[in-house]
């Protein structure tokens, strides 16, 4: 009895999801899907191909990872900031963790040249190609969080020297979900990094 219980407050709370909530869900859980698939192929692609030649992790790779952890820094300041009230504070990490998201990027195309440099060549051995594929579809799911960011941003923005409308904005149960999804959503794209940054490092 007490595990239908369960089971139903389980439901009642999946029921009570925002549909933007719920979509995000899903969509993380399909991102996370297809990141382990990738990953269990790049791991029966014969990976220690690349061990055997004795490479490094690029170096833009370590710096880009570094500055990903930060950005986790920047956009848990989001959501303090909002519940401060706080607007330039607001303003602040949001162009924080979108600029160091866009430096991230960057290096990752750094990092596949670095990568092409040591001999592991995108039309190469396939466990490098897997290399590409991973930290190319990272980048593109992290793209799609800036450019949400930066929508934010304006919105914001707009209405920062205008106290009806700040008001409204801190007032509005929405607005408040909308910087909690972008942050959980953030720090999953962080998370997944980090996975496969590790896997990188044992691999290379």
């Amino acid at each position: 009895m007490a595990e239908k219980e369960h089971e139903l407050t389980w439901f009642q709370r999946i029921e009570r999801l925002h549909p933007y909530e719920t979509l995000l869900y899903l969509g993380m859980i399909g991102s996370g899907l297809i990141f382990l698939f990738l990953t269990v192929a790049f791991l029966f692609s014969g990976r220690m191909h690349l061990a055997g030649m004795n490479q490094s992790v690029p170096t833009a790779f370590l710096i880009s990872t570094f500055l990903l952890v930060i950005s986790g820094f920047t956009a848990t300041s989001i959501r303090l900031a909002f519940q401060e009230e706080n607007t330039e504070k607001l303003l602040g990490s949001l162009r924080n963790t979108v600029l160091l998201g866009l430096i991230f990027s960057v290096l990752q195309v750094v990092g596949w040249y670095e990568l092409e440099a040591k001999g592991i060549a995108f039309t190469g051995i396939p466990s490098g190609s897997f290399l590409y594929v991973l930290s190319g579809i990272h980048v593109f799911h992290l793209l799609g969080a800036m450019i949400f960011a930066l929508i934010l941003y304006v919105q914001l923005a707009k209405g920062r020297s205008d106290q009806i409308h700040k008001l409204i904005i801190y007032t509005n149960p929405f607005e408040k979900m909308r910087l909690r999804l972008f942050t959980v959503y953030w720090h999953f794209m962080d998370a997944i990094w980090l996975v496969l940054f590790l896997l990188f490092v044992v691999s290379i």
